[in-house]
């Protein structure tokens, strides 16, 4: 199995955010371990600043959700370090706990094998985190903390959160997607969320929801979904290469065989067009850098580079 705990936070002013992950990884037969995970992604530069640091003791101390080695997260904030970025962080939530899940009960069910929620889909963040000698205050970032679990992951799923935007500041939208394969077969996508706007939470999709249209690739997507009362959400998302990363994750079950590959733009552009029954009744939320659009898939050849984690080695002198 493995579990995460992830953090997402974004400049109000400018292409700069952060993302930050917690995960326990209990392969069969051994020892559970964790790893932190740290992206800087920032508009002037080339590529995102990624690291990754594994093998290290994982707990559940009381008053924190995991600690990881010495960096932590629990419900007021976070903190810890991988290679030379840290992280001081803490957290006011600014919307109720978001589970994706329709009810409670599919928590419990064997499918989707993982689960997903979000303990704080919007919160206003404070604090610092640096790289190097350089460090970065936070004061009235706005993002999210994600949790999720399971045993295995999805064939193909997405992953999109959206904040920051210029019609409606305190306006979120959080969904979880994805294609399950049964028996052989890859099943169509299924989408789990939410969307608050105009003061109003709205669920997404649902289990057995028609009418969700997908059109993904690593740097765009477009997307139709429908929203509870007969409303429906038209999405467009693209990540710019220079604030794309690329990982590597390991499938929980065989964690040195099979693998999918993941790109991940926590500041990317969004345009979401909500439209409800009624005359008139069609909103527009815009955002220049403060959506999340992440893709897991099989596939090699989407042309995002994959980071390994690791500073740069030092030149030999």
């Amino acid at each position: 199995m493995y579990e995460s705990w992830y953090v997402r936070l974004v400049s109000p002013d400018e292409p700069l955010a952060v993302w930050i992950r917690y995960t326990i990884d209990k392969a069969p037969g051994r020892e559970a371990t964790g790893t932190t995970w740290f992206t800087l992604f920032e508009g002037e530069a080339e590529r995102p600043l990624a690291r990754r640091e594994a093998g290290q003791p994982a707990s559940s101390p009381p008053g924190e959700w995991v600690r990881i080695g010495d960096s932590a997260i629990g419900p007021a904030g976070l903190h810890g370090q991988c290679f030379e970025a840290g992280w001081n962080l803490r957290f006011r939530p600014r919307a109720p706990v978001l589970f994706h899940l329709p009810r409670p009960r599919f928590y419990e069910l064997p499918l989707p094998k993982t689960k997903p929620i979000s303990p704080v889909p919007l919160g206003g963040f404070s604090g610092s985190f640096r790289v190097g000698d350089r460090e970065i205050g936070v004061d009235g970032w706005h993002g999210m903390v994600g949790h999720n679990w399971g045993s295995e992951h999805a064939e193909r799923w997405i992953w999109l959160h959206g904040s920051g935007f210029a019609e409606d500041p305190e306006a979120w939208i959080d969904v979880a997607m994805g294609r399950i394969r049964v028996a052989g077969r890859l099943l169509p996508w299924v989408a789990n969320g939410a969307v608050h706007q105009a003061g109003e939470i709205r669920r997404i999709g649902g289990l057995f929801a028609p009418g969700v249209e997908v059109n993904e690739t690593a740097s765009r997507l477009e997307a139709g979904l429908p929203v509870a009362g007969k409303g429906y959400l038209e999405l467009e998302i693209d990540s710019p290469p220079n604030l794309t990363v690329g990982w590597r994750y390991g499938d929980p079950a065989d964690p040195e065989g099979e693998f999918h590959e993941v790109a991940n733009c926590s500041a990317a552009r969004m345009t979401a067009r909500l439209t409800m029954p009624g005359p008139n009744n069609e909103s527009v939320l815009t955002t220049a850098h403060g959506a999340v659009y992440e893709l897991g898939m099989t596939e090699t050849d989407h042309g995002v580079p994959i980071a390994d984690g690791f500073p740069p080695k030092a030149p030999e002198k």
